[in-house]
This record gives structure tokens, C-alpha cells and sequence, in this order.
């Protein structure tokens, strides 16, 4: 990277890096097809940046960032200089023309989010400068940049405030159902908007193992020595391959309340990608850029999505996963399938393994939905 290349587009004193630089690069490129296909059709929509902006009034945008200023710590070159440093790194890899403000806040817990309706900005909390070591932190930051770049900031700073005004309307029968059906489908995009964002990481840090060891921490803290990258992708595949349809509606419950998918999932899905010819292509230079998203044809988008998900049920190992695929082949006794698959809800002896397993999750779904909105990492 020659520096005079660093004066340009408010990256002065980028650090010097043997990183790639995508100049232009389009999120297209790297975003999961299913939160790529629904943002296209948004930004297609007529008027739809428009009418979100509008809310602007209603949404406490300006409340968070004299939050942010008057009660944290703004990282510049004189306070948090190497956060600055890889905050102006991602986005001139990136080639992100406008480097978000961010700031350090102080809490415990290992958190970073990206939120903003007319200007993104990015918060990290002190749990996680301290968790992670320079080259994960590095992914973590070009995540949050990733989603800066992919305008993940509105749709999150809009979810954060329906997610308060459900809690606020929840004496409301109806008012906090409407609400909620729309958080639940927010949710459910974000979701897939953070496999994206942990793919702009990894185009960032380039270097997968900081990326699977900032995972990794992230679900069990700073012992790295305790942990091994190979066992903790097979708990991906033990999770995704293991039990029966009863295991399978209760990963569907697990996962609703949260906005993040579970940790070795994400670990799991990164190094997939990572392997990939599309991720190589990346890499080589071959990438879709910014001057040709106008040209982009929402149908095209939608066929990705779709054939990413046919392809993604077929491989599935998941029983309900298998199931749906025998009833789109037209194999024969489904229904008995269907009636062993669930029989231990049938028994006493299921009932109370089922209870068990209920109990958890609700009590583990509680701790997840607290923390995760207000706490799990948008960065991991």
C-alpha cells in the first residue's frame, strides 16, 4: 500500500499492512445471500430510505450519541490510538470513503454494535479491548465496519427501538404482538446480516485463525490454552447433525429471542466461506464494486437466496432438515417418521426430558434475550 494511497478519502496515517485492499468493493460481495437478497429489495423499494429516515424523529438517534460522546471515550489518535489505527485500517481496505466515529464504553461484558440512522457509529466495550488480542480485535473491528458499509446501522438502531417499545406496550395485548412479529423478522434478517459482517472481518484481518479464536473467546472467555479450534467446529457439526425433531424445534425456539446465531455456528459458517471459490475470487481481485449495484436486479438476488437454501436443506444434517427434504423428494411413510421422531413427547418418560430441556431453554432463552440485544457482540 504506496502512502500517498493513505491521504486519500480521510485514511491519513493508515498503518502499513501486506493486506489486499478491495478499492470500490461492493457489499454485495461479501454478504450472506439471504441478507443480501433483502436488502436489495429495500433499497429497490421507492421512497423506502426516505420514509426511514423520517422516523429519524421519533427514533432516540440523537439521545445515543450524546450518550456515546458525553459518557465514553471517543477513540482518536490521542485516546485508544491503536482502535483508531484499525478503525482507519478496515475502512481503507474496505474502501469505506467516510471512517465512522467510535467509541469505548465502559462495561464488563464483551459487546460492539454499529448503529445509526444518518451517520453510523460504532461502540465497543471495554470487556472486549480486554478479551481480545490485536489481530482478532482487528476482525472485530472490520465486522462492524462491514456492517457500516452494507447499511446494517439503520435496521439495527431501528430494532433496538422496537424491541424498547415492546417492552414498553407489553400490557398491550395486541400492540405488543404487532411489535413483536416485526421484531421477530428483524431479528431473523440480523441474523444473517451477522454472517456478513463476520465475512467483511475476515476481508479485513485476513487471517482466519484470529477470526476463529475471537469466536472462540467470545463462548469461552480468555483461555485459549483451555481450547482447540478443531473441537469447537465439531461442536457446529455435533449441534446441526445431533438429535431427533424434538432437538430440532427446540433449536428453532434456542434461537428466536436472540439477534446473533449461536457461536460455532457462526465459527462454522466462516470457515465455509473462508474455503470457498467465492471468498478466493475475493481475494484475487474479482469482486463485485459499488458503481454496478444500481444495475442490480432484485430476481437475481432472490435466485441466489433461494438456491443458497435449497442447497443449504439438502446438505442439512438436521432431522427436520432431512424431513422437509423426503417430503420434497415424496418419500414414502412420513408420517410414522414424523410419530417416532416425537414420541418422546408422548411418553412420560419424554415429557420429562422435554420439560428438562423447555426449562433450559427458557431459562437459558432469558438470559440470551437480555444479553444479547444489550450484550452479545455484534462484533463475534
Amino acid at each position: 500500500m504506496p502512502d500517498d494511497s493513505h491521504e486519500q478519502n480521510g485514511h491519513e496515517n493508515v498503518p502499513s499492512r501486506q493486506r489486499r485492499r478491495f478499492e470500490g468493493i461492493s457489499s454485495r460481495a461479501y454478504e450472506h445471500p439471504a441478507d443480501r437478497s433483502a436488502l436489495v429489495a429495500l433499497r429497490k423499494l421507492s421512497g423506502f430510505d426516505t420514509v426511514f429516515k423520517a422516523l429519524s424523529g421519533l427514533l432516540p438517534e440523537r439521545s445515543l450519541r450524546l450518550l456515546f460522546l458525553s459518557d465514553s471515550v471517543r477513540v482518536s489518535d490521542q485516546q485508544f490510538a491503536h482502535l483508531n489505527d484499525m478503525l482507519r485500517d478496515a475502512c481503507y481496505i474496505l474502501d469505506l470513503e467516510k471512517v465512522p466515529p467510535m467509541y469505548v464504553n465502559q462495561d464488563p461484558q464483551p459487546n460492539a454494535m454499529c448503529i445509526g440512522l444518518d451517520e453510523p457509529i460504532i461502540v465497543v466495550t471495554t470487556g472486549l479491548v480486554e478479551l481480545l488480542d490485536e489481530e482478532e480485535m482487528r476482525a472485530v473491528i472490520g465486522h462492524e465496519v462491514g456492517h457500516a458499509l452494507s447499511g446494517h446501522s439503520v435496521y439495527r438502531t431501528i430494532l433496538l427501538f422496537l424491541t424498547s417499545l415492546a417492552l414498553k406496550v407489553a400490557w398491550i395485548p395486541l400492540g405488543n404482538l404487532a411489535i413483536m412479529a416485526i421484531v421477530t423478522a428483524l431479528r431473523e434478517w440480523f441474523r444473517k446480516s451477522e454472517l456478513s459482517a463476520d465475512r467483511a472481518g475476515l476481508l479485513v484481518g485476513q487471517d482466519l485463525k484470529a477470526s476463529m479464536r475471537g469466536l472462540m473467546k467470545i463462548a469461552g472467555g480468555n483461555h485459549l490454552h483451555e481450547m482447540n479450534v478443531d473441537a469447537f467446529l465439531a461442536q457446529a457439526e455435533e449441534y446441526e447433525a445431533g438429535g431427533d425433531l424434538r432437538d430440532s424445534v427446540l433449536k428453532i425456539l434456542n434461537v428466536l429471542p436472540r439477534s446473533h446465531p449461536f457461536t460455532t455456528v457462526r465459527a462454522a459458517e466462516l470457515k465455509k466461506w473462508a474455503e470457498s471459490r467465492d471468498f478466493q475470487r475475493i481475494m484475487d481481485g474479482h469482486y463485485p464494486r459499488r458503481s454496478e449495484d444500481k444495475d442490480t436486479k432484485v430476481t437475481d438476488s432472490f435466485r441466489e437466496s433461494a438456491e443458497h437454501y435449497t442447497n443449504h436443506v439438502k446438505s442439512s444434517k438436521d432431522p427436520l432438515m432431512k424431513l422437509v427434504t423426503d417430503i420434497a423428494g415424496g418419500a414414502g411413510d412420513l408420517g410414522g417418521r414424523v410419530r417416532r421422531g416425537f414420541s418422546g413427547f408422548a411418553n412420560g418418560g419424554g415429557s420429562a426430558s422435554g420439560g428438562t430441556a423447555s426449562e433450559g431453554t427458557a431459562s437459558g432463552g432469558g438470559t440470551t434475550t437480555d444479553t444479547t440485544e444489550d450484550r452479545r457482540p455484534d462484533d463475534e
